[in-house]
Parts: C-alpha cells; structure tokens; sequence
C-alpha cells in the first residue's frame, strides 16, 4: 500500500485501512512515511500497532503480516493540509515508484495507493500526466494498461482515458476497440465473472443516427463488436451512451464500455462515488484506489469514508489470488536497492 496525497485524505485512510480487519487481513507492506502514517491515525482516531522497518533493513528477514517500510520522505510539518504541495507531490510519487518496483520484482501481488493529486505529483515529478504513463515507464514496459471503475452494479472500461476531448475520435481504432473489449472480459472473469455480458456505448449521439451523426459507430465500433463476438465475447454495441446505463442498472449488462474518460466517469461517480473502485489491469499485477480524489475540504477531520478504499483492496486480492506469483518471489534482499531506486530524487525536479 502506497500512502497517496499528504495533503489530503490518503494518510488516514491508510491508517483506517490497517486498522480495519476487513481490509487488513496481515498481508500489507505499506509504503511511506511513519510520521505521516501517525499523523493520519491520530486524525482517524485509530491505532497502527504494526512493526515499521527502515532502508537498511530491507536487506534481512521481514516481519511477519502487515508492516511499514519508512522511507522517512515526508515530514507533515512541511506537508501543509488541504493543499497540494511540492512535498506532498514528491512523496507520493516516490511511495508509488517503490509500489510499483517491488510489485514489478514479485515482492507483492498488487499494488493499492490512497489517492493521489496530479497536480502535485507534477510538482514533485514534471512530465507526470497521469497513473498509466508512470506505470509505463517505471516498470519500462510498453504494454500500456486500461483503466476500470468498479461498482457492485456494474463495471465501467474505457477505450480512451486521459486525453482531451478534441482527441478521443481520432484515437478510436477499430483494434483498439477490439482489444479493450477483450481485456474487459478477461479482467472480470478474473474478478469472478463466469461470462460478463458487455455493453458498448457509441461514441456519437443516438449511436450516429445512421451516419448521420458520424460514422465511427457503423465503420470502428460495430466492425469490433462482430468481431469479439466471433471470440465468444458476450457483448452488444453501440448503444447509445444516454441509455446504457440505465439497461446495465436494469442488469441486462454487467460492464459498459465506454470511448473516454467523462462519458463513464460521470454516470460511475452518480451511481455510487462513495464506493467506487479504479482498477489498472494489463500489467503483471492489478494496481487498485479508491475511485474518488484526495477531498482536500475534509482532510484533517477524521471523516473519511472508508467503503470505497476496501472495496480497492478487496478487489485487489481477489485479482491476485486469480494468478498468483506468491511462488515466485525472489528474496527479500533486492528490495534495499529497489526502493533506493524509488527515492532518487535524480529522476525527479524539486524547486530546491
């Protein structure tokens, strides 16, 4: 578990997450800063009596069940709440970079974070756009993962994801649309789903209306669906993206897919934003948070909903234990360096 926003809600709700016996189940590394962590119990009102071990440590035998890994980058004397700041930024891209190397090297099954905030992770980091493009280039790999919105109701895939508007069209390739289709039902059948039935939504409005709208609907979308369908896929599409939801909440479909990013977003957030979970799926291992932001407006006051972030490490555990690499793991000593690795502040600007 890497702690998320120092400014916001993510450092107490992974201290509420180890507190929770439904959520810790003894099988967390968390990934941080001790004083951070304290500070965020001490706002929730709970205890984190798990062991904490240091860099230098990293290279024995690690304790047993749930602990913390120190990385000693986040002073919240430095860190002010309900803000983003450099300080906050830069850790949180430090914690996730060490997520990622140790979960990329098989010393974990998932990777879980408490939310972030882009625009201070590119205080600390740049050319930091968005989760896919870090994983990307921090486990170097250059097959790209897909990002999902997770409700009990139903799952929301996207073809496109953090791209302006004005580029989502020229984006959408039939095989693109073939492929997020196939990922989708690979994924949720990975999440239990013996035969998920998938609704497409149209890019245009009314589905095109017989090109009269645009043409992507009859010439990309269609052309994709046939052909996932002649793969055993069950899915339908284009449907109209004003009334997809409301079939798939009538459970005719347990997963929409839609072509970018606010077309799902918005009807997710409505049907359930307290509960709602994002999965990164594609990689070697599944990257899961809580699908809401850092609500900096609350941060401090001990507020925060859990639902939404148990729900993401729930979920991340049951992906793992689809494929799991637990026989695989390489000894503990690789990670001293790997985490070293995570906080070279070479790779990264800070405004010094």
């Amino acid at each position: 578990m890497a702690i998320g926003d120092a400014g916001g809600i993510s450092p107490e709700l992974a201290a509420k997450v180890i507190a929770d016996p439904q959520a810790n189940a003894g099988d967390l590394m968390v990934i941080g800063d001790r004083r951070l962590l304290a500070r965020g119990a001490a706002e929730a009102n709970v205890s984190v009596d798990i062991p904490t071990v240091g860099l230098d440590a990293l290279g024995g035998p690690l304790p047993d069940g749930s602990f913390l890994v120190d990385l000693g980058n986040c002073d919240p004397a430095t860190a002010p709440m309900g803000e983003a700041s450099l300080e906050g930024g830069l850790a949180a891209v430090q914690n996730f970079r060490a997520a990622l190397l140790a979960a990329n090297a098989g010393h974990a099954d998932v990777v879980f974070f408490t939310p972030f905030n882009k625009f201070a992770m590119r205080l600390g980091q740049p050319d930091y756009v968005d989760e896919i493009g870090f994983v990307d280039a921090t486990i170097e790999t250059t097959e790209s993962g897909r990002e999902f919105n997770v409700l009990d109701e139903v799952w929301n895939a996207r073809v496109t994801s953090h791209i302006p508007l004005s580029g989502v069209a020229g984006a959408i390739t039939e095989q693109r649309v073939f492929d997020s289709i196939c990922l989708t039902d690979k994924t949720m059948r990975g999440a239990g789903f013996s035969a998920p039935r998938i609704a497409v939504a149209a890019l245009n409005p009314h589905a095109g209306d017989g090109r009269n709208f645009g043409t992507e609907d009859d010439d990309i979308l269609a052309p994709a669906v046939e052909k996932a369908r002649a793969r055993k896929v069950d899915v339908v599409g284009p449907i109209p993206s004003d009334t997809v939801f409301v079939r798939a909440l009538k459970d005719e479909f347990d997963a929409v897919m839609t072509m970018y990013h606010d077309q799902g977003q918005i009807a997710m957030k409505l049907i359930g934003f307290d509960r709602g979970v994002t999965l990164i799926a594609n990689y070697p291992f599944p990257i899961v948070t809580p699908a809401h932001g850092t609500a900096y407006d609350i941060a401090g006051k001990g507020i925060a909903d859990l639902g939404a972030t148990r729900n993401a490490v729930n979920l991340g555990r049951k992906l793992a234990l689809m494929e799991p690499r637990r026989a695989n793991r390489p000894a503990t000593t690789g990670l001293h360096d790997l985490f070293v690795r995570a906080l070279d502040r070479s790779v990264v600007w800070a405004a010094e």
